[in-house]
């Protein structure tokens, strides 16, 4: 007993060099930003609250921290509406084509982000590929405008974070005893009804897994954002840009970091509440 005891004093010593780098690149570094979204300028002269004041008092900040978190959102529904087939359907080919699936799938993040951006700038223009291959059909008479518009800024998140959204979904659904869809189906459940009330509530935690990372990753893609949705959209992380190495304001963008940072938290909490009250109702 007494060696067992010794050897766990010991295990937690094995922690400590992440511990120390968790502090030292990740809660010091969030230390110093929170403190200095409590000067009251540049000079660092006062600690006040006038930051905090001036982002919530500010229709035109709120408006851009509102539009920041529903594209998170709707980049992350279309991940989930496209990105559960594609996991279900992967986990029902045979391996060689799956594998290949897979591979497509995780594609986006094997480049660049800005290579890849810069692709879909190409893609996304009055002569790129979509607008000539939705003309060579004839669904359109004139190109779409697609580039610089809030449609294309999800599109590419959606595309970019795929993979984020269906590796969950997969390795939820490979958890799933199979002969559960087969009691279903003993028992008269149809293909759907077996689908929505046996394979849907058991890929739950997948799904609210992949909405977290998705969201996350939608709401701070600042290269996207950025190219894709060009001077006339502006978000969070371009805000903050801004104010921080353009108007110099570190105090105000550091205020609008932690609001930010607060405001995302806030949604993925509320994804976890969804998840479990879900998990609830189909127990």
């Amino acid at each position: 007993m007494a060696a067992r005891a010794a050897a766990g004093g010991r295990e937690w010593r094995l922690a400590l060099p992440l511990a120390a780098f968790f502090l030292a690149f990740f809660v010091a570094p969030l230390g110093v930003l929170v403190a200095w979204s409590f000067y009251d300028s540049a000079e660092l002269r006062a600690l006040t609250l006038a930051q905090y004041a001036r982002f919530l008092g500010d229709r035109f900040t709120l408006g851009i921290l509102w539009d920041t978190l529903t594209l998170g959102a709707k980049a992350t529904l279309v991940c989930l509406v496209f990105g559960y087939p594609l996991a279900w359907l992967a986990l029902r080919l045979p391996p060689r084509w799956q594998a290949a699936l897979v591979f497509l799938v995780i594609l986006p993040i094997l480049t660049s982000v800005v290579v890849r951006t810069f692709a879909w700038i190409v893609m996304l223009g009055s002569q790129g590929v979509i607008n000539q291959a939705l003309a060579a059909i004839g669904l359109v008479d004139r190109p779409l405008r697609l580039l610089y518009t809030e449609v294309g800024v999800v599109m590419v998140l959606a595309q970019v974070q795929m993979p984020l959204m269906v590796l969950p979904i997969m390795a939820t659904l490979a958890r799933v005893d199979p002969n559960l869809s087969d009691a279903s189906s003993s028992l008269g459940a149809g293909a759907w009804r077996t689908f929505w009330k046996v394979t849907v509530p058991l890929s739950l935690p997948g799904v609210v897994a992949g909405c977290i990372l998705v969201y996350a990753a939608c709401v701070t893609a600042f290269v996207t954002q950025t190219l894709i949705g060009g001077a006339r959209l502006i978000y969070m992380p371009l805000y903050i840009y801004q104010q921080a190495t353009g108007a110099n304001n570190w105090p105000f963008a550091a205020a609008m970091s932690v609001v930010f940072m607060i405001a995302v938290l806030a949604v993925v909490y509320l994804l976890n509440l969804v998840g479990r009250a879900a998990r609830g109702a189909y127990a």
